[in-house]
């Protein structure tokens, strides 16, 4: 069932409009339901989730016999943003990832904010997924705080991704949906996949077998558990970052998520007017690509890579 979870007038008889799609139990709804909210859109320029959310409805709705819990598919929490096709809140040029928890006596952006927190409010789990942007893929990963580390990392494992990256408490930022809702008691997860502006279905469907894989440890789902890979999971140091070292066109020519050795060749940076390689980039470690350069131009000090370093010492 749609339900409208915020909604404030705009110019020109506009509206900013939140909704969720409430899937609850054939035998009706039960205060002792659990609960799992799948929130996406909250980039304008992300769409990997926005197949997520059709399939997993999709797929819920074929066999709501199965079905012991509640899950509220949030599609788009920056809906000017996906209209517009941008990254931030059109016209407030704003990161709708970077308000929360919001305040219902503040600016709109805020008051949008602190309502998407009250009705997400008492959820069992919730699994915020972002995609990159038009710059780099990235192979599907769970990043954890280390602080929720020991609560998320369980659940982390379940999701079907090929790794979970643990962050260090200074690189998360204390204004994201995540952090906010993780400090409230409600355990949040972020999934970040694929390409800006895309979808790529394969990770699309890898990701949903690990939502239903989750529902089924959360007892939302009672149908038969999908069977997930084992992640690899890993902390802040053990990864290595390749970055360009003159400005051109990078050609890759290594594949996404393949594991190399230290010093191997992962592409070069060319000059298109003279035939010159401009610079060799070379992997400083072994171990797996989860990111890679997706957009050929680039300026010196670009990211090219990031690679997953073998025999961390650190590993979970």
């Amino acid at each position: 069932m749609i339900q409208e979870v915020v909604s404030v007038g705009l110019a020109v008889d506009e509206r900013w409009k939140i909704i969720k799609n409430r899937i609850e139990p054939e035998t009706g709804g039960n205060a002792n339901l659990k609960r799992i909210c799948i929130v996406t859109g909250t980039h304008g320029d992300e769409l990997e989730g926005q197949y997520v959310c059709y399939e997993l409805a999709r797929r819920i709705n074929a066999h709501k016999e199965y079905l012991n819990g509640i899950v509220d598919i949030y599609p788009a929490l920056n809906p000017l943003g996906i209209d517009c096709i941008m990254r931030s809140v059109p016209k407030f040029d704003l990161d709708m990832n970077r308000i929360f928890p919001g305040s219902n006596t503040s600016a709109t952006t805020e008051y949008i904010a602190a309502q998407i927190m009250q009705d997400m409010s008492g959820a069992d789990m919730a699994i915020d997924i972002h995609a990159s942007n038009i710059f780099l893929r990235e192979t599907p990963q769970v990043r954890v705080n280390e602080t929720t580390a020991d609560t998320l990392i369980p659940y982390a494992r379940l999701l079907n991704t090929d790794f979970v990256w643990v962050h260090a408490s200074a690189t998360v930022l204390e204004s994201t949906l995540a952090h906010s809702l993780n400090s409230t008691g409600v355990p949040c997860l972020v999934v970040e996949m694929g390409v800006g502006m895309r979808i790529t279905r394969e990770y699309c469907m890898q990701l949903v077998d690990g939502i239903f894989r989750v529902m089924c440890e959360l007892g939302i789902w009672t149908g038969e558990a999908p069977e997930v890979r084992e992640p690899i999971v890993s902390r802040d140091r053990h990864v290595s970052f390749v970055n360009a070292e003159a400005s051109g066109i990078f050609v890759p020519c290594i594949e996404h998520w393949t594991h190399v050795e230290k010093g191997q060749h992962i592409g070069d940076i060319v000059y298109p007017a003279t035939g010159e390689i401009l610079h060799e980039c070379c992997s400083e470690v072994s171990g797996h690509v989860f990111t890679l350069r997706e957009y050929p131009v680039v300026y010196s000090g670009s990211l090219i890579a990031r690679i997953l370093e073998d025999e961390s010492k650190e590993d979970v």
